[in-house]
């Protein structure tokens, strides 16, 4: 990044400054660091608002940097006394990884695509071996060829993220994109595989890629300054000409996405939106032709495309929130583009239903596989064209979560569909069902090293009733030997936006506290898509509210059904989940013991009204745009920091990076530079944890990610009073 170059002789220095202002925080740990205030007026629709902080946004002055090296210095002495503690997190989480392990083989063509990774690496290996025979079998000992060693990409690098990769039709060249600062500043590179050296030829900001069916054309999708994938680029390999600017979306509300028809067909260029989506498809085959609309934009309108056998599929929401699946014949494209009639009369296949979302769907050559949500669980099923009956996946637990997409299935003839399942006591699973067996087959489960027994641990859901009566889902687990009569602590987490759904998971690093005694909890919360579109769309805008509602409902809940109490609650969420931190700390301060807010999304009202940052403009169909006055006063009502007021609040932790270019940096450290003048029980922690080489994510390497974690963990474990 250009700032970071340009400031790179002052930040060498700062680890000297740190050690300095660490060993004054150590002895001054009573006195927090405190922003100077420099009031600044942003009073909009007549509401006085005066931002005393908003000057913590300007990275480039020193006495931001030194602001938040002293916020870092005052953290890592509090942490101090807890190192022993956080090691040890550290070393349990460690000792259940299996380092050297290897991911299920994926067929495409001529070869068995995998990953692995490595004793003491940081970072995977992704290989291939070639497939054998006329069935193209798998063989573990063919000789593997390295396509990508992360390791070697991130050397002498503090932070590599591997943005996507894909393999040329021919197999001779692999196309990918890495960001090594934290910003999502993807550069594309192409590298040729018999030599394993990447060719000359760079483009930047990259967000998206397709191959051409003949390998001589890579298309691509670049993103502007606001983060926004806005172009299409068709780059000629032969370097015959210039890459050629094919396509510009300038509506500010949408985003361009690159794919295929899963047999190969044709590639698809979708612009989408919150609430609608867009779809050109263009012949494989032909890759100078013109990119063929499919069915005009329309607000509210979202469809997915696919096609077999001269049949255009249409995942679509014309009827009904849930979606239903049609069928029609293949137009000729210089036809296109569909009119919202012939859309209407397609052959209806599986029609709209309120009680179950069509989430995706999944194209064989034989059979189609449809991925659906219903009463707040994932269902698999199976129809076969031929007949079009369904087959349903059975799974035996009631609280889990699977899925099936075109990453895990990337063969069109494929005889069994792949698929991942998991739930809190089940490590991630990975099966193949069989479409003439009728049976699925387990291929690979997470190992768990140190002996995990799952029948050591139980789960259950829940429900609590929020204010306006809903029912809302409530998933927990917990060790069963450890469980006792009476409350004790408990970890609630949520997210609840973007119609995103806080699926019941295995986690790895929980172990370390569900062996302590800990419950975990997760608030299934309108504003995701739990159970459905319709729960998304009861907790987005103006009925945004019901998300922070439905949480404290689930909250009160766990307390009154003897699960925990609010001396032993503990809350966390990140980034619009921590938006959902700050809105519910902020309304029921008295209901929780402590907060972790990582990478929190709590300066909304700011945020919004600035459209030159990452995400703004897009992003007024899930919050609103704050320039309206009605959507100011939805926004208004719940946003974190506009909402902070003096009085007694829980211990928080809030982390964030300083390269996030998603929700930055300074919405938390003007957070907790806000809370610290308001607050009035001091002797209760307020911390800001801010890592200075990475972005939204966190840190990138696997092993800088448990100790992350063991560190967030560990201030949970110290404000249960659980650090023996």
């Amino acid at each position: 990044m250009i700032l970071l170059a340009k400031f790179a002789g002052r930040r060498l220095l700062a680890p000297l400054f740190l050690a300095l202002l660490l060993a004054q925080a150590t002895a001054l740990l009573a006195q927090p660091p405190m922003a100077e205030r420099r009031p600044k007026d942003v009073s909009i629709h007549g509401d006085t608002r005066i931002d005393d902080f908003f000057w913590l946004r300007e990275k480039e002055r020193p006495e931001v940097m030194a602001h938040l090296n002293a916020e870092s210095a005052y953290t890592a002495a509090w942490f101090q006394p807890l190192a022993g503690l956080q090691e040890r997190l550290y070393q349990e989480m460690l000792g259940r990884v299996q380092q050297k392990d290897e991911a299920v083989p994926v067929r495409e063509g001529a070869w068995w695509y995998s990953s692995r990774t490595v004793e003491g690496a940081q970072y995977p290996v992704f290989i291939r071996r070639p497939a054998q025979g006329p069935a193209r079998s798998f063989d573990a000992a063919a000789a593997e060829q390295v396509l990508l060693d992360m390791n070697e990409l991130a050397r002498g690098r503090k932070f590599m993220a591997l943005g996507g990769m894909m393999v040329s039709p021919d197999g001779k060249r692999l196309a990918y994109t890495t960001d090594d600062s934290g910003a999502r500043d993807f550069e594309l590179k192409i590298r040729d595989l018999a030599s394993a050296q990447d060719l000359g030829w760079r483009a930047q900001q990259v967000a998206s890629l397709q191959w051409s069916a003949d390998g001589r054309y890579l298309f691509y999708i670049t993103s502007n300054a606001a983060k926004r994938r806005d172009r299409l680029w068709r780059h000629a390999l032969d370097g015959s000409a210039p890459d050629v600017l094919v396509y510009e979306d300038k509506d500010p509300l949408y985003n361009l996405e690159l794919s295929n028809t899963a047999d190969g067909r044709f590639l698809s260029l979708i612009s989408r939106s919150k609430d609608a989506s867009e779809v050109r498809l263009l012949p494989s085959r032909q890759p100078l032709g013109d990119w063929a609309l499919l069915l005009a934009r329309k607000p509210g309108l979202e469809y997915a495309v696919e096609h077999r056998e001269g049949q255009l599929y249409l995942l679509s929401n014309d009827r009904g929130p849930n979606f239903r699946l049609a069928r029609l014949p293949l137009p000729d494209l210089r036809r296109l583009p569909l009119q919202p009639r012939q859309l209407a009369a397609a052959q209806e296949l599986l029609a709209h239903r309120d009680e179950a979302m069509l989430e995706s769907i999944t194209m064989f050559k034989t059979h189609l596989a449809v991925q659906l949500r219903e009463q707040g669980s994932v269902k698999l099923r199976v129809y076969e064209h031929a007949r079009f009956k369904p087959q349903d996946i059975p799974f035996e637990q009631a609280v889990y979560t699977a899925t099936s997409n075109r990453g895990l299935n990337r063969e069109y003839d494929s005889p069994s569909l792949r698929l991942s399942y998991q739930s809190m006591t089940t490590p991630v699973s990975v099966y193949d069902y069989g479409f003439a067996s009728r049976k699925l087959s387990l291929l690979k489960r997470q190992p768990v090293q140190g002996g995990y027994e799952a029948g050591r641990y139980e789960t259950r859901r829940i429900w609590a009733q929020a204010a306006d009566g809903t029912q809302v889902p409530v998933s927990l687990v917990w060790a069963k030997p450890l469980r006792r009569q009476g409350p004790q602590p408990l970890l609630l987490q949520g997210y609840g936006s973007y119609g995103s759904s806080s699926d019941p998971r295995f986690s790895l690093p929980g172990l370390s506290l569900l062996e302590r005694g800990v419950i975990i909890a997760v608030a299934h919360v309108r504003g995701g898509g739990d159970l459905g579109r319709r729960w998304y769309l009861e907790g987005k805008l103006a009925k945004k509210m019901n998300t922070f509602t439905d949480f404290i409902a689930a909250s009160e809940a766990l307390v009154a059904q003897g699960f925990t109490e609010p001396a032993q609650l503990i809350i966390s969420g990140g980034s619009a989940g921590g938006l959902l931190m700050g809105a519910v700390t902020n309304l029921r301060p008295d209901l929780y013991k402590a907060v972790v807010a990582e990478v929190p999304f709590v300066d909304v009202i700011n945020t919004m009204l600035d459209e030159s940052l990452p995400l703004t403009t897009e992003e007024f169909i899930e919050w609103g745009n704050p320039k309206i006055a009605e959507q100011y006063r939805w926004m208004r009502a719940y946003s974190p920091y506009d909402n902070l007021k003096p009085g007694a609040y829980p211990a928080i932790l809030a982390r964030t990076g300083l390269n996030d270019s998603q929700v930055p940096y300074w919405e938390a450290a003007k957070y907790v530079a806000k809370l610290r003048t308001l607050k009035s029980n001091p002797e209760v922690p307020l911390l800001f944890d801010i890592n200075m080489t990475a972005g939204h994510g966190g840190a990138s390497g696997r092993f800088d990610g448990m100790k992350e974690r063991a560190k967030v963990y560990a201030f949970m474990l110290q404000q249960w009073g659980l650090t023996d």
